[in-house]
């Protein structure tokens, strides 16, 4: 303990003087410029610095917040950049439920020959990834259509967090919802 309470004179925040250091509760010889670790009985030398005059150094608390863009992404780091249709089923006792996304010609078609292969769906915000393996790709004559991906909600815990992405993404890119 007195390692621990001892590295605190290295740093900024504390006053800085020539006078040896003393801790409450800690003997007066514990503590100097060289101490022992309990850890592996190497010398531990401590540096007490005194570049700036003596004044307190406060440290501020600030509340920062990450916004990140609601996004969806077949690649990881991709953006995909078509809005998709989607479609939402919910068992009548709210248990569980199921979204069906629909993108025509999306944008993974053109940059998944640069960027790699489609691993997955991914639904990105500020509270974490929603994630499904669940994803088709749909052709026409040959060529690439569309994807159609599904992402299954087995709680009400998980109905609840794919709303609260759902809503965030239909802020971001004009998507209303219309009950049928």
């Amino acid at each position: 303990m007195a390692t621990l309470q001892s590295l605190a004179f290295a740093s900024p925040v504390s006053h800085c003087s020539n006078q040896p250091r003393f801790l409450p509760g800690i003997s007066s010889g514990a503590v100097h410029h060289s101490a022992r670790s309990s850890f592996s009985g190497q010398p531990l030398r401590l540096t007490i610095s005194c570049r700036a005059p003596q004044r307190q150094y406060f440290q501020q608390s600030r509340l920062t917040i990450l916004m990140i863009k609601p996004s969806i992404q077949f690649i990881q780091g991709t953006d995909e950049q078509t809005v998709p249709d989607v479609k939402l089923t919910k068992s009548r006792d709210g248990t569980n439920g199921m979204a069906i996304f629909r993108f025509d010609q999306p944008s993974v078609f053109d940059s998944s020959s640069e960027v790699g292969d489609i691993t997955g769906f991914y639904m990105i915000d500020e509270e974490g990834v929603l994630q499904s393996v669940d994803v088709n790709a749909r052709f026409l004559n040959g060529r690439p259509a569309g994807i159609e991906a599904k992402y299954v909600m087995r709680t009400p815990r998980d109905w609840d967090r794919f709303m609260r992405f759902m809503e965030r993404y239909a802020n971001q890119n004009g998507l209303q919802f219309i009950k049928s």
